[in-house]
């Protein structure tokens, strides 16, 4: 097992997620895998946490990473963040990511928490899973 291809397959993410017209209806450019600092747009969307499993078989090594994309959302209800949930979800499910490293055998939606938070604002954490093998 190896971690090395968790940055790679990090940066794919949030490249695709960057440049898929849909999303960018949702929620613009307004996709962090670091949040800024200052303000914040009223819906946006965050990288997050990850963890990795080994997954080598007699072929080579490979991993299976589980990791979180949230979309935070200042309205009253869920409905924003809702839509950018599925636009995240379409985008990603069996996505052809180029990783720098290794190649993505599979890329599956899993589960998604919606959830209120304490300050009032909406989070929808969505978790996939992505299988790779290292090259």
């Amino acid at each position: 097992m190896t971690y090395a291809l968790s940055a790679g397959l990090q940066t794919a993410v949030y490249q695709h997620l960057s440049a898929d017209a849909v999303l960018a209806g949702e929620v613009g450019s307004a996709i962090y895998d670091m949040l800024p600092s200052g303000s914040l747009p009223g819906l946006y969307v965050t990288l997050g946490a990850e963890s990795v499993r080994d997954r080598s078989d007699i072929s080579g090594g490979g991993a299976l990473h589980r990791f979180t994309v949230t979309v935070i959302s200042t309205d009253a209800g869920f409905s924003a963040a809702k839509r950018a949930a599925a636009a995240i979800s379409d985008a990603l499910v069996d996505a052809p990511l180029s990783l720098a490293r290794g190649r993505l055998i599979g890329l599956w939606f899993e589960r998604a928490t919606a959830a209120r938070l304490a300050n009032g604002d909406r989070s929808i954490a969505l978790r996939f899973s992505a299988r790779l093998e290292d090259s």
